[in-house]
């Protein structure tokens, strides 16, 4: 896969060499793309990790759709919920922090200073990145591997499935292709210290719910809980 653009692994230096080899199981094939993929823009250099942040998004975005949809029997909404958890720059940052990603990383000088090796964007780029390069130098079969170990803990947890109503709900419409949700009060009623509320939300070509409760927050997360229970 390397042809003419072939590089020796060795022009990473051997605590680098040492961790993509940790990653990848093995000796590193010759290529190009594990220097890109580690490199940032603020070197300044042609080749940094943006294209291959690029497609490792969409390779790792595949994976993770598998895979839950080989492991768990929720519903599409559901699984969308729980998709874009494990694919957020959060969790790919939290995975290449795991795996002590941050130093490997080629920043310039006033990057680095900034505390750029240990940014979430940053971090969760360069994850994807080196996906990225994995999926152009081994194929798909051993990036899908190499994905699956390492996400294996955040994968086998809570992740994506135990949110906040409000946020799960806006997760869900965003996973779906739907506008974020909207909320409005209803009605407020009773007197000040016993005060009643209720709330509707919506979603644009879906529907809405309505909840009361004892304030406008109670009420919006309840109208949350019942959208999700009557369309998620």
């Amino acid at each position: 896969m390397s042809g003419k653009l072939s590089l020796s692994p060795r022009a990473l230096d051997e605590a680098a060499q040492a961790l993509l080899e940790g990653i990848v199981g093995g000796a590193l094939p010759a290529s190009p793309h594990w220097l890109s993929a580690l490199t940032h823009g603020s070197l300044g250099e042609t080749r940094d990790y943006q294209r291959l942040e690029f497609l490792g998004d969409r390779v790792l975005g595949l994976v993770i759709a598998d895979w839950l949809f080989e492991t768990e029997g929720e519903a599409e909404g559901r699984l969308s919920q729980r998709l874009n958890v494990l694919v957020s720059r959060a969790t790919c940052a939290g995975v290449a922090r795991q795996i002590g990603l941050g130093p490997h990383i080629r920043l310039g000088k006033q990057a680095r200073d900034d505390g750029g090796a240990d940014s979430d964007n940053i971090l969760g780029d360069v994850m994807e990145a080196l996906i990225g390069a994995s999926f152009l130098t081994l194929g798909f079969e051993p990036t899908r591997a190499i994905v699956r170990r390492l996400w294996a803990d955040v994968f086998g947890g809570k992740a994506g499935q135990s949110k906040h109503p409000k946020s799960a709900l806006q997760e869900w419409a965003a996973g779906n292709r739907r506008a974020m949700p909207e909320y409005r009060l209803v009605d407020r009623s009773g007197p000040d210290h016993a005060a009643r509320f209720t709330v509707a939300v919506a979603v644009r070509n879906v529907g809405e719910t309505q909840a009361t409760g004892a304030s406008k927050q109670e009420a919006e997360t309840l109208a949350a809980v019942e959208f999700l229970r009557r369309f998620g």
